[in-house]
């Protein structure tokens, strides 16, 4: 089986030119230089990501980090703890390498999916993922993302059920997969 991950179909590109590393933001700075979020428990799944104050919409909150690994290296780790073997940090690049999260990572792995998120995560063409916020979040809001998981298998309702998604939304599609989306008859 081939290795679930987050996907850059769902990662769109920073439409920024990257500027040399000595003076590029990496994230946008919070007010007083405090980070925008916190961690903490999670009503929709464990762990998650709130904003600790309002966030302007397109400020870069956080960058996904964790070790640059390929694609085989990621399919041999996978799964990370077998008894929940449907969990992952595994965020695919453009170039075809994956930034584990759970190796080297940050808080950024802890941010839930949502079908109708209030981030997105943006791949620069230097390989990094910045989640960044898609509207005005308010302070105490769960931070969330589309994830988009791809897989290399027919989606059963097994499957879809294995990665189901838990994020309430009117919209909700009931997977964290990615969904093809059926051609509409003329």
């Amino acid at each position: 089986m081939t290795v679930k991950k987050k996907t850059p179909s769902r990662a769109r590109k920073s439409p920024v030119a990257e500027q040399p590393a000595e003076d590029r933001v990496d994230v946008d700075p919070g007010p007083g230089g405090k980070p925008w979020y916190v961690v903490r428990r999670s009503r929709v799944h464990g762990t998650g990501v709130f904003a600790a104050r309002k966030i302007p919409a397109g400020t870069r909150v956080i960058e996904y980090a964790g070790e640059r690994i390929s694609a085989a290296e990621a399919d041999r780790r996978h799964p990370v703890n077998p008894e929940d073997p449907y969990h992952t940090f595994f965020f695919a690049l453009e170039s075809g390498k994956v930034i584990d999260g759970g190796s080297q990572g940050n808080d950024a792995r802890w941010i839930n999916h949502a079908c109708e998120p209030n981030c997105e995560a943006e791949e620069t063409d230097d390989g990094r993922v910045f989640i960044v916020s898609q509207h005005p979040i308010e302070r105490g809001e769960e931070l969330n993302y589309d994830y988009g998981l791809v897989i290399d298998e027919r989606i059963t309702p097994t499957l879809k059920k294995n990665y189901q998604c838990l994020c309430g939304a009117d919209s909700c599609r009931g997977t964290m997969l990615a969904l093809k989306r059926r051609k509409k008859k003329a």
